[in-house]
């Protein structure tokens, strides 16, 4: 199909997400017929330099509705928006920007201004009768590497463990197809692993559908997710990555680190980090100091030698994401598209790290609903990796059966990421 396609309708929604916590949908009418609908996820482990959601307060939902953000796409949004030629995300986003008019995108709410960007994104999409990752980009054939966050700990669990996530990563697959095989039997012997240890308790599941174990120790965790691996005909194929969350263990008045009840300098941390890597075969640290550590950052991304993601430190905003390159500070983005509010400044932020050499991870946020799209935006920008949680929940599986149906649709031309995962093209 040619010619325009023009925004007829919209429409928002509160909708809850698998945490039973409310955030917003929205629907998009293009040519009077429903073409793109979006759920907004959300995040509990949040970067304080994240763009805002807008929330209701008051008692409702204690406080964390969103009928204020859905007031706002249906009442103001909607009067400017329809009537615009729907592929021209980059004019809307501006437009989403302007309207709302402020630093952090706290009038309108991030959460608000995302859901028209994103439904416009998969609306588009519908209209050209393209898949969404073949719409963002025609050169679109990367099959990312799962990072399968198997066991949690930090705000995201319930149990005493200091670190939030221990994420195995199956390089050695040939295939996505495989590669997600390989991570749903490591989960399944893990988990019966858990049990045999200690007690039926072990499996139950963080926000990200890891299990929780009563494990305090960061090695002990380490040591029974690779005893799970050993268990499997998979060791060979399988390495680990940690995301720490630091800045939910930093003191900003001691300027210290607290970790396994010890209270850590940065350059401590950064030791156990360096013993961590010379006992296990971890080829990836997410967030493993505070987030206004620049310094730190370049530090651990010089002396480690592996990849050091980005995640509270960038919040996916250019502009954090260019002074982390200009000091060497990371190698890699952790790319959420809520964390910015606008689809278009989320792409300009993964161009802005693969021309200078970073990374790309693409990546769910705790509060996540059953919208695959994150799925075809890891293949739509060949990123190589995605985080996305356990294999346990539907808001999880849903991004992994999606690029399975990817794989399948691009066929010879698919390549999956494997080892080549940090600079996959």
């Amino acid at each position: 199909m040619t010619g325009r396609h023009i925004i007829t309708g919209l429409k928002a929604r509160e909708v809850i997400d698998c945490r039973g916590t409310p955030t917003i949908e929205v629907d998009m009418w293009v040519d009077n017929s429903l073409r793109g609908r979006a759920d907004v996820p959300s995040g509990r482990s949040v970067g304080s330099y994240e763009a805002c959601e807008l929330r209701d307060g008051g008692s409702r939902y204690d406080g964390l509705g969103v009928l204020k953000a859905v007031r706002n796409v249906n009442e103001i949004v909607s009067r400017e928006v329809i009537g615009m030629d729907v592929t021209q995300q980059r004019k809307l986003d501006s437009l989403l920007i302007e309207l709302d008019g402020s630093r952090n995108k706290s009038k309108l709410g991030a959460n608000a201004l995302l859901g028209v960007s994103l439904a416009a994104a998969k609306a588009a999409a519908s209209s050209l009768e393209k898949p969404l990752y073949e719409y963002i980009n025609a050169n679109a054939h990367v099959l990312p590497v799962p990072m399968m966050n198997l066991v949690n700990g930090g705000k995201l669990a319930s149990n005493d463990l200091d670190f939030q996530e221990f994420i195995i990563m199956p390089v050695g697959a040939e295939t996505f197809s495989q590669a997600l095989q390989i991570t749903a039997e490591v989960n399944s012997r893990l988990r019966a692993l858990l049990v045999e240890k200690y007690g039926k308790i072990a499996i139950n599941v963080g926000d990200e559908g890891g299990c929780v174990p009563p494990i305090t120790s960061i090695r002990e965790a380490l040591d029974v997710l690779q005893e799970a691996v050993r268990q499997t005909a998979w060791e060979d194929e399988i390495v680990y990555a940690l995301d720490v969350a630091a800045s939910h263990l930093y003191d900003k008045n001691t300027k210290k680190y607290e970790v396994e009840g010890k209270k850590l300098s940065s350059k401590e941390l950064i030791a156990l980090f360096k013993d961590l890597v010379s006992q296990y075969p971890i080829v990836s640290i997410e967030d493993p100091l505070d987030e206004d550590d620049f310094d730190g950052f370049t530090r651990i991304t010089e002396e480690l030698g592996i990849q050091i993601v980005g995640d509270d430190l960038f919040v996916t905003n250019s502009q954090r994401l260019k002074k982390g390159i200009e000091m060497g500070a990371a190698n890699a983005l952790l790319w959420k598209v809520n964390q910015i509010g606008t689809l278009s400044e989320a792409f300009d932020s993964a161009a802005l790290a693969v021309r200078n050499g970073y990374s790309v991870v693409v990546s769910e946020r705790s509060g996540e609903t059953e919208d695959s799209m994150i799925a075809d935006f890891a293949v739509g920008l060949n990123a190589g990796q995605i985080k996305t949680g356990a294999p346990v929940r539907s808001e999880r599986t849903c991004k992994y059966n999606q690029l399975l149906r990817v794989e399948e649709e691009l066929g010879s031309s698919a390549k999956y990421a494997g080892r080549s995962f940090r600079q996959p093209l």
